[in-house]
């Protein structure tokens, strides 16, 4: 099979291996993003209106133009399409490093950029980091490895367009989600090493610099520009897409942190599994070698990594997803590596085991997957959500406590609450007090679902809303002995028949 058909092929492979995203419902940050985006109504003190959401706007419109073509599952089509660009561009990147180090046979260059290629589709593929949810991240990383395939162009050809290009596409992946940030480091190294290195003159890498800026610039203007035109305070649209997560940062600190630290295990054992640390090390172990071959990439690459890692690091978090971040760097070192290992056969064997090694561990995980979804699995959150809807009445509204928007998601009602997350939730309504007002007031829930326990993270607050789900609400159920259901007082009996039994096939079941 020839090199060039083998990039293709690696694309394709890594757009039907998101196949996952057809048999399971939507997840809760999707279920929130969309729920945002269909109520989208900005105000002056609100960037969405009804709800909070700390992201950019750009995530939202991409989910609501998704979900107007297509339908509420349609942006995982888009991720699927993502995984493919990623493939691609990394294919791309790597023709780039390989010029740059001198390989002057188009055969070896097709030959290395299939290689890259396939390593890249099974570690975007690998089901132990997410084979099902399409977000941020998803939509994110491509844009960043397109950014960085552009930088090493427009260093290569003195090129300010693609620079421009490369600096644009760079801060819009932020406005997926504002931590990745790979782009723009690696840009940033890259110019200034070569400027060091004296592989161009001052000025012409200060020319690239300024159309970079300018470039990155032009997404910025787009969303600022919408919120001039839409009323959003300037300031309104800066905290939610920048200053919350400062804030959100000490909430993590301050409160019980038990749950996210018993992701840390996971996330580390994903980490391994995935084969990122193998590349890690690998990478580590060729330092010299390859600082050797081309420092500026070498150091540009090792930057990115580390600044995409410690982002994961301290995030708080711990979230599986969270490592579709680190893919891009990852790429661009496993090109380096293979483009350096060409030169020594036993090395290029070794090269060729550590590439199935990362093959092999994407289709086992895919498999794992296929076998336990075959085996069947119950959504106890769509179920809940379900069950509500088959009993609620035209005007009821229904509020989640604990960050569970796939369960209102489903019960197709709204929420008087603007907290779909619990960070937000935590963060900005710490003492609890709009919660109790909304609770306490004439346009209170109908429904109230317990899918946290009231004083998960905080005592403060926790007896008003108590003595107001015990005052105004009576209990119907638990839900599967999982979520907490009730009812505000009525005359009549309510009950909910939640399905705990029947597993989830696929969307088109619904």
């Amino acid at each position: 099979m020839g090199q060039g058909r083998a990039v293709w092929l690696a694309a394709l492979m890594a757009f039907l291996a998101r196949f996952p995203g057809l048999l399971w419902p939507l997840r809760p940050d999707e279920a929130g993003f969309l729920l945002v985006a269909q109520s989208w109504d900005p105000e002056p003190d609100s960037l969405y209106g009804p709800y909070f959401v700390d992201r950019p706007p750009p995530v939202i419109w991409l989910m609501q133009a998704s979900d107007w073509v297509g339908g509420p599952y349609a942006h995982r089509v888009v991720g699927a399409l993502c995984c493919s660009l990623l493939v691609l561009a990394a294919a791309a990147a790597t023709r780039e490093l390989a010029v740059r180090a001198g390989v002057a046979d188009p055969v070896a260059v097709r030959r290395l950029r299939g290689w890259v290629a396939i390593a890249t589709a099974a570690l975007v593929s690998n089901a132990e980091i997410d084979p099902v949810a399409a977000k941020g991240e998803l939509f994110g990383i491509p844009l960043v490895l397109a950014s960085c395939w552009l930088s090493l162009r427009a260093v290569r050809r003195s090129s300010a367009a693609d620079a421009a290009w490369a600096g644009g596409l760079a801060v819009l992946a932020m406005g997926f989600k504002q931590s990745i940030v790979g782009g723009l480091v690696f840009g940033a190294v890259l110019l200034v090493g070569t400027a060091v290195a004296r592989h161009h003159p001052w000025r012409t890498v200060a020319r690239c610099a300024g159309a970079a800026v300018l470039g990155g610039l032009v997404p910025v203007a787009v969303v600022v520009g919408w919120a001039l035109v839409a009323g959003v305070r300037l300031r309104t649209l800066w905290y939610a897409s920048v200053s919350f997560r400062s804030d959100a940062s000490r909430i993590i600190a301050t409160q019980d942190s038990s749950g996210a630290q018993s992701r840390i295990g996971t996330l580390v054992a994903v980490f391994v599994g995935v084969g990122m640390l193998g590349v890690v090390l690998w990478l580590l172990l060729r330092l010299r070698s390859l600082l050797r071959l081309d420092a500026v990439a070498t150091v540009a690459v090792l930057t990115m990594l580390a600044a995409d890692l410690a982002g994961v690091a301290v995030s708080g978090s711990y979230w599986t997803p969270y490592l579709f971040v680190p893919i891009p760097p990852m790429a661009l070192a496993v090109a380096l590596l293979v483009t350096h290992e060409r030169l020594h056969p036993v090395r290029l064997r070794v090269a060729r085991v550590a590439l199935v090694l990362l093959v092999g561990s994407s289709v086992v995980s895919l498999t794992t997957w296929t076998v336990t979804w075959v085996h069947g699995r119950v959504p106890v959150e769509v179920r809940t959500g379900e069950a509500i809807a088959a009993v609620a009445t035209p005007g009821d509204r229904v509020l989640v406590y604990g960050g569970r928007a796939d369960i209102q998601w489903a019960t197709g009602k709204s929420s008087p609450y603007p907290y779909l997350w619990s960070l937000p939730m935590r963060t900005l309504d710490p003492g609890l007090t709009d919660l109790e007002g909304v609770l306490t007031g004439p346009d209170s829930p109908t429904w109230f679902v317990e899918a946290t326990f009231i004083n998960t993270w905080s005592e403060l607050g926790t007896p008003e809303i108590e003595d107001n789900l015990i005052r105004k609400y009576q209990f119907v159920r638990s839900a599967c002995d999982r979520y907490r259901i009730y009812h505000l007082n009525s005359v009549d009996p309510v009950d909910v028949d939640v399905d705990c039994s029947t597993p989830f096939r696929t969307i088109f079941d619904r």
